[in-house]
């Protein structure tokens, strides 16, 4: 092919190489100049143009982007007419998409004028889909390269679309104390949502305490009848004889792998229950984001083969987006040499449980229980508090008055305690290290037990989740690192942070401060146990 300037009287034929204006009329990019067209050119003006000059042997871009499409070798994917030297390529069917990389690869090194492009290799894709696309760079291209690039492409499959398979999906969920059934509740939906895609169905559900013998049970009974169980870990993998790989075994199966180089879904297990495969969800799976969890996921709905090779190949790309729940997974913040700790009261709860009568206002020793509370947080060593107001806004201001603790206020306060926590993080300074969450109703914490807490967290140099105990029994207050609250941010309804901790397998240290950690006034009978008097 030959590109140049050429005098109009000896362009018939050729194509012309740009857009161009002759009169009233306009030619097109790539037009194929006919005698009538040099005339009309040549009325307006025009003595020379830019074209490309096809010699013998030559392609045109449509022709040759056609041909090369048209020998590919492919499965569940549609070719599409050729336009502007480009042959686009899609699914047929919603699914799982496989490329051979190295065929690409050479296809791509026989010229630069000859392109292919796709997908990654695993994409999930929805039916119509482009997959993939043959681009000619130049308006032509010389015969003898296309016929290498459908050699090359006689010899294997390039591409194909694995389509989803709806399955039978079942669950086992296991439970600890600190796992409220709304965490369990929002991880089903959101496990709808993945299988929704696929058009498969989750058919059953199991709870059951986080022990291995008990969850092999359940995972015998529903592999016999399903074609795929997840199983969510209250607690995260720590070990690979942990809970899920320790019960996949005990269930009479194997595990193919336990850990995955994704981030986030390192904690990922994959094993067989006789046919059916198990998927040890990572805390990170009850997220709606994708993650390591979704790879595995759709592989093994659309047939293909899922190995430990499989899953050790796919560190290059694993480092995903951040979710809600992981951000900034090998990025901690910078913590100060003693990491500072600001405390966020919650009082704007509106105390339903007392049929009327606000508790926080409650008098304790002549002096409102909230007022009091904070007094002990601002006499503790915290650099500075905030108070979180919600219900009876007015009441609580003229109770804290003239107490060193700023108010902020919580306008969604009657969907839960959520919107507090995200409202109380939020107004913490950026050098805060940590969060020590205090609760307004909890008469018996003293300033000593909100100490301990801090002085725990300083010797973590500020890393870990630091939590009141009694008795060996988790309480309140708690102290969550900054680490956490991107994550706090993105919490719902009457939730707290417990299940983040759980999830993400941060580090825990319990402090034993006594019964202060599991006194709360919800009722009128514990208000008055406790010492309180209500005012209404």
């Amino acid at each position: 092919m030959k590109f140049g300037r050429v005098p109009l009287g000896e362009a018939e034929g050729a194509v012309l190489a740009h857009a161009t204006t002759a009169g009233e009329h306009r030619y097109r990019k790539a037009h194929v100049l006919s005698a009538q067209d040099i005339d009309k050119l040549m009325a307006a003006g025009l003595s020379e143009i830019v074209v490309a000059v096809l010699e013998p042997g030559d392609l045109g871009e449509d022709s040759a982007a056609g041909t090369i499409a048209a020998s590919m070798r492919h499965r569940h994917v549609e070719v599409r007419p050729a336009s502007t030297g480009r042959v686009n390529l899609h699914a047929s069917k919603a699914g799982v998409f496989t490329v051979d990389a190295s065929l690409v690869d050479a296809i791509n090194a026989i010229d630069p004028a000859i392109t292919v492009a796709t997908l990654a290799r695993h994409d999930t894709v929805e039916q119509g889909q482009m997959v993939a696309t043959v681009k000619i760079i130049p308006f032509a291209v010389a015969g003898r390269l296309v016929d290498k690039a459908v050699e090359l492409c006689a010899t294997r499959e390039i591409f194909a679309v694995s389509p989803f398979t709806a399955k039978r999906v079942a669950v086992i969920q296991t439970v600890l104390p600190s796992v409220k059934p709304s965490v369990l509740d929002k991880t089903l939906r959101v496990t709808e949502q993945r299988l929704a895609r696929s058009g498969s169905r989750l058919i059953a559900e199991r709870r059951t305490p986080h022990d291995a013998d008990v969850v092999a049970d359940a995972a015998r009974a529903l592999a016999r009848e399903h074609d795929l169980l997840l199983i969510f870990g209250a607690s995260a993998l720590s070990d690979f004889d942990d809970v899920i790989p320790a019960a996949i075994r005990a269930a009479g199966g194997t595990v193919t792998r336990s850990g995955m180089p994704v981030d986030p879904g390192n904690l990922l297990v994959l094993g067989h229950i006789g046919e059916t495969a198990v998927i040890g969800a990572p805390g990170c799976a009850r997220s709606p984001k994708e993650n390591g969890f979704d790879w595995v996921l759709d592989r093994l709905i659309s047939g293909l083969e899922v190995t430990a090779a499989d899953i050790g190949a796919m560190g290059v790309g694993g480092l995903l987006m951040e979710i809600p729940t992981r951000p900034q997974p090998r990025d901690l913040p910078a913590i100060p040499a003693m990491p500072k700790v600001h405390a966020v009261l919650l009082a704007a709860g509106r105390s339903s449980r007392m049929a009327g009568p606000n508790k926080l206002m409650a008098l304790f020793q002549g002096k409102p229980l909230v007022r009091r509370t904070a007094e002990r947080v601002l006499a503790s060593k915290a650099g500075g508090a905030v108070a979180v107001t919600g219900h009876q806004v007015a009441r609580i201001a003229v109770a804290l008055a003239g107490l060193d603790i700023p108010l902020v206020h919580n306008a969604d306060f009657a969907a839960g305690l959520s919107g507090s926590l995200k409202t109380g993080v939020a107004a913490l300074p950026d050098d805060a290290a940590g969060a020590l969450i205090v609760l307004g109703d909890m008469p018996e914490v003293l300033s000593a037990d909100l100490d301990r807490l801090i002085e725990a967290f300083e010797r973590a140099d500020g890393r870990a989740v630091v939590r009141a105990t009694h008795d060996g029994k988790r309480g309140n207050p708690v102290i969550l690192p900054r680490t956490l609250f991107a994550a706090v941010a993105h919490l719902e309804g009457d939730t707290g942070a417990r299940h983040l901790v759980e999830a993400e397998g941060i580090d825990v240290i319990d402090v034993e401060i006594g019964a202060g950690a599991a006194v709360d006034v919800d009722t009128p009978e514990a208000l008055e146990t406790a010492g309180g008097m209500l005012q209404d």
